[in-house]
């Protein structure tokens, strides 16, 4: 396995929508020109932490993701405003934790690392177009998390908007892209989520 991870800055937000809530009409947002058909993906995720929970509490996850188009292991970084960055590996043969992965949580923690959940995602994604391409990727998921620490399950719905190579790249570009991205979500019936990520919730957080 490479030890160079990739590395992505991602800046999202996420909403929660009801199971039978019709999908936004994004035809208002600033920028965009069309949108993709969506595209059905199958996620299925583990995360891990330590007894302590020293990466929870350093704003850090981890997880081993099987399914879609980045499916591997990746370190998700403590958050900045809406962004946070990612760093990603493919995927081993042996589900253990590479060395290459290791390596980097040890800036953290070097402590041994236990499941912490399991999260099942089916997932449908659009691309938002404009004159430059991918302006965001939203992804309409339907979620079933299990906290592997005393087996509850969770199942919910939630949405998320993420800019892509197109968006603008100025802070009040994207401000008043979000901005109208919530009034679309808010006309359709979705509202602010109730967890800050699919992990927390997972945990009952």
């Amino acid at each position: 396995m490479t030890t160079e991870p990739q590395r992505a800055f991602e800046i999202e937000r996420k909403y929660d929508a009801d199971a039978d809530t019709a999908l936004p009409d994004w035809s208002a947002l600033p920028g965009v020109t069309s949108v993709t058909g969506g595209e059905e993906r199958a996620l299925d995720a583990r995360y891990f932490d330590t007894e302590d929970a020293a990466l929870a509490r350093a704003g850090v996850a981890l997880r081993r993701r099987t399914g879609g188009p980045d499916a591997g292991w990746h370190i998700k970084g403590p958050r900045t405003g809406d962004g946070r960055v990612e760093l990603g590996w493919p995927l081993d043969d042996d589900g253990r934790l590479p060395d290459a992965v290791a390596a980097v949580l040890a800036q953290w923690t070097s402590a041994e690392l236990h499941p912490l959940a399991r999260i099942e995602n089916d997932r449908t994604a659009y691309h938002l177009l404009g004159a430059g391409g991918v302006v965001a990727e939203f992804v309409d998921d339907q979620v079933t998390a299990t906290d592997l620490r005393d087996g509850v399950q969770r199942v919910w719905r939630e949405w998320e908007m993420e800019l892509g190579p197109a968006a603008p790249a100025d802070r009040e570009g994207q401000q008043a892209f979000f901005a109208a991205v919530e009034r679309a979500v808010h006309a359709a019936g979705g509202r602010a989520p109730s967890s800050g990520s699919k992990l927390a919730r997972a945990l009952g957080y």
